[in-house]
């Protein structure tokens, strides 16, 4: 069986800068939503006390199993390489 991509069922890994400049990563559908989630505190248990958060990076187009897989890749990074990461996308952009 093969499974389409399309908007619905397309992840997204996301880092976001916290109020406290430590950084999470996660991975969504919708990013803009769960950014919104996160800002009304009702987001992940780590950004709760360290609102707002804003979004500092994005990859797209993955499925559930590769968006996991990368999440996990990100979060093994140093605090150096994450920020080096987000410094290429922004020079891509």
């Amino acid at each position: 069986m093969v499974i389409k991509m399309n908007k619905e069922n397309e992840y997204c890994v996301y880092m976001v800068c916290c109020a406290d400049k430590s950084l999470y990563t996660g991975i969504a559908v919708d990013v803009e939503k769960r950014i919104e989630v996160h800002n009304s505190g009702k987001g992940a248990k780590y950004t709760r006390s360290r609102l707002p958060v804003s979004l500092v990076y994005k990859e797209e187009g993955f499925t559930k199993s590769e968006a996991l897989k990368r999440e996990l890749e990100i979060k093994d990074l140093t605090r150096k390489e994450k920020e080096a990461l987000i410094q290429g996308s922004k020079q891509g952009q």
